[in-house]
């Protein structure tokens, strides 16, 4: 059984990331398949983190231009979204992590839902392939910061290592 123990101060964002990386090593341990890592992965970001109101993947099937919804907590989310539109569509055309302090000031933001204010987007780019995304939500303008992508990052990379070839 697994336990969570947040042992590090979230206000410590680098002791905080180590510490997540940590409890997600030991959730992957043995096990890799995607969709089951990606669920706890979720489970466990959306418990620790604080101020999240979504945490979750969305996939890109190989040889399509749609991401699709994966395993997440929170409210029913969007099913599909094209590449290049909203903040995980952006992600995904830009190769990159994707920051917004204010969702409402992102051209094209999706609005999944309503009371999110502020979102952090990292690609899943695995031998140059983009996989999909995580995208995490918060309900507060400017939760994240320049700390949190690197820590998420970090997160996503285990994330990917933790997956068979």
């Amino acid at each position: 059984m697994f336990d969570l123990t947040p042992t590090v101060d979230p206000a410590d964002k680098p002791g905080f990331y180590r510490d997540l990386d940590q409890q997600l090593a030991s959730l992957f341990e043995g096990e890799h398949d995607p969709i089951a890592n990606a669920a706890n992965m979720s489970a466990l970001l959306y418990l620790a983190m604080p101020e999240l109101n979504w945490a979750g993947f969305y996939f890109l099937p190989e040889g399509t231009d749609v991401l699709v919804v994966g395993p997440f907590q929170g409210k029913p989310a969007c099913v599909r979204i094209p590449i290049g539109k909203g903040v995980c569509g952006t992600a995904v055309a830009k190769r990159e992590t994707v920051l917004v302090p204010d969702v409402h000031a992102f051209p094209g933001h999706i609005a999944c839902d309503a009371a999110s204010q502020s979102e952090l987007v990292v690609p899943l780019i695995r031998d140059g392939r983009v996989l999909g995304v995580l995208d995490l939500d918060s309900p507060r303008a400017g939760r994240f910061d320049a700390d949190d992508p690197a820590g998420v990052e970090r997160l996503v990379a285990r994330y990917l290592a933790s997956l068979l070839s």
